[in-house]
């Protein structure tokens, strides 16, 4: 597509940032446009491909974002300089490209623009949303002389704008369907794409364990071809390295090594995960940096716990299967580590009262091309009041669709759903109907969490 087919004209460095984010949205004829064809003549004119510092690529279909996370707290309490990429964002789209755990500034990514354009320009070439802001976290890192690039994939992998830079390590976090319209309907192709971030002779981590009871090979055979082809040593958790977590530790093991660290905030599967692509790597790190970064790492929207007008708030940003099972593996361990404290006679806040799991109100949106009957047929059963509204956009589920994803589960037609106008009307709802000691979820898309996030912004 040629640069001057495009009807918009592109903001200028005075601009702002969000004239920059709606003019990259505006110009490429598609939002999602896989493929490494346009992307890397702009990557090459601007001397991005090959940069000098230590770079983690992290894909899978889950807990990307906790894992990155984890591995770049942990080089910065190294004392490296740490360039960290993420999406998508929840409230704020600098969220996306962290220095050091700092947000970038509008200036710097107005600046990182305005050269991404000019080198679109220069190559004759249409962008998309994502591979524009890519190759804009890039520029970023470059500029700032990042000692390490921690990257997380955006979809896929194999033809993922992020994949145009070759990693030093490759971290797989899990396999599960979703995107299957872009990525293929099963796990075996969906696989073979993310398998497509490992590079010859890489270490590779493979951050899902083997399920109780399992067969031997519980990882998709597209990954251990992948890796065989490109003689990429494969760790994979279970067999090459081990985790477990007490009430007061988080115990890692490898055959050479044995970690006594803090609890983690974010999930242990892939805290374990990050600790792991850190020992595969270089440079080596001490074990106080992993204390102090497992310590420091925290990411909004992963089981995040908040207490707001006397209610316990759970915000998770699961959006798929794979996701909503993780998340009420964490809900029932949350539920059970509450009745435990009620059992040791623990004094518990007044508005938990002992003897029973608090009710479950659930704020709740999906966009229509995710699999909404089956997370309604997990969530169904946990969940005593649901709180459903439409969110915005082409992508998004109408209040129908979510309702008869909700009525075609078994028990059909339940009865405790309101419909509302907005996810905060929804998340009002939620707080006028529920009682102190009930817990009001929140889950389903990144966007239903950024509703709730700008409700509370401006309540507190």
């Amino acid at each position: 597509m040629n640069p001057e087919n495009t009807a918009a004209t592109a903001p200028t460095a005075s601009a702002s940032l969000q004239q920059w984010l709606d003019y990259w949205s505006s110009i490429h004829v598609t939002a999602i446009d896989l493929g490494l064809e346009r992307i890397r003549p702009v990557a090459e004119y601007l001397h991005l491909l090959t940069p000098s510092a230590h770079v983690i690529t992290v894909a899978g279909t889950n807990g990307k974002g906790s894992t990155t996370t984890t591995i770049a707290a942990i080089y910065q309490a190294a004392g490296y300089q740490v360039g960290l990429y993420q999406s998508p964002h929840i409230y704020r789209f600098n969220e996306r490209i962290k220095l050091n755990s700092i947000e970038v500034e509008d200036a710097t990514l107005i600046a990182a623009f305005v050269t991404v354009e000019q080198a679109r320009l220069a190559c004759q070439l249409s962008l998309s949303f994502f591979e524009a802001t890519t190759l804009a976290a890039f520029w970023v890192f470059q500029q700032q002389a990042c000692d390490i690039w921690v990257l997380e994939v955006g979809l896929g992998g194999r033809l993922d704008a992020v994949n145009l830079i070759d990693p030093n390590v490759a971290v797989i976090t899990n396999i599960g369907l979703d995107h299957v319209e872009w990525l293929g309907n099963t796990i075996e192709k969906i696989a073979f794409e993310k398998a497509g971030i490992m590079r010859p002779a890489i270490p590779v981590v493979y951050a899902e364990p083997a399920m109780q009871n399992s067969e031997t090979n519980w990882v998709p055979q597209a990954i251990i071809d992948q890796a065989q082809q490109l003689n990429c040593p494969l760790y994979l958790a279970g067999r090459d390295y081990h985790w477990q977590t007490t009430d007061d530790s988080f115990y890692y093991a490898t055959p050479s090594c044995t970690l006594t660290l803090p609890v983690p905030k974010l999930a242990a599967v892939n805290v374990a995960a990050a600790i792991s692509a850190i020992l595969l790597g270089t440079p080596q790190l001490s074990n106080a940096a992993i204390v102090q970064g497992i310590e420091t790492a925290y990411i909004a929207g992963r089981f995040e716990v908040r207490q707001f007008k006397d209610r316990t708030l759970i915000l998770d940003v699961a959006h798929n299967v794979h996701g909503v099972q993780f998340l009420l593996g964490q809900l029932q361990a949350y539920q059970q580590k509450y009745l435990q404290q009620q059992l040791a006679g623990a004094s518990q806040p007044a508005q938990h009262p002992a003897g029973k799991k608090p009710k479950i109100h659930l704020v709740f949106s999906m966009l229509a091309d995710k699999d909404m009957a089956g997370v309604a047929t997990l969530l169904k059963p946990v969940v005593q009041h649901w709180y459903i509204a439409a969110l915005d956009g082409e992508r998004a589920a109408s209040l129908t669709q979510l309702r008869q994803a909700l009525d075609n589960v078994p028990p059909v037609q339940p009865q405790h759903i309101s419909e509302h106008q907005s996810i905060t009307a929804a998340f009002i709802a939620a707080l006028n109907h529920s009682q102190p000691q009930d817990i009001i979820m929140v889950c389903g898309s990144f966007h239903t969490l950024e509703a709730v996030w700008e409700s509370l912004a401006t309540w507190q």
